[in-house]
């Protein structure tokens, strides 16, 4: 098999000219994207606060319309915020890990009634994918 000759292909001007072009280009195309943003086609991740407030305002409409629960208020505390996971050496998000939930405490005018109780928690801790000990259900002050 005979090897290619590359000093004879390096010697024409014109290669050498395209060469020495698709080269620059390719610096300016990196150089030149570091000012743009690429859109990852993926929504505006949410703040903590912003995340916190949707989760318990879900949570609280869903809660209200169970028989006897009655009128609900939820609170939610976290862990973390959100963390974005990204490409190593890279400035690619490759995911967001929403915060994780430390606790939640669920007031509400039906929770007198044990059932009602063991109700609420079950819902929260599927909804949240919590464990039971860190919800408390308590009776709502009216």
């Amino acid at each position: 098999m005979k090897k290619p000759d590359y000093k004879r292909l390096f010697a024409d001007e014109k290669i050498k000219k395209l060469i020495f072009i698709g080269g620059a280009l390719g610096i300016a195309l990196i150089f030149l994207s570091s000012f743009f943003e690429i859109p990852s086609g993926e929504d505006v991740s949410l703040s903590v606060s912003q995340y916190k407030e949707q989760m318990q305002s879900s949570i609280t409409e869903m809660l209200e319309q169970v028989e006897d629960v009655g009128k609900s208020s939820v609170l939610l505390t976290i862990e973390n915020s959100v963390e974005g996971v990204y490409l190593q050496n890279s400035s690619t998000k490759t995911k967001e890990i929403e915060p994780k939930i430390r606790g939640v405490v669920v007031a509400c005018s039906g929770a007198d009634d044990p059932v009602v109780i063991a109700r609420v928690t079950e819902i929260v801790t599927k909804a949240l994918n919590i464990s039971a000990a860190k919800v408390c259900v308590t009776k709502l002050e009216e």
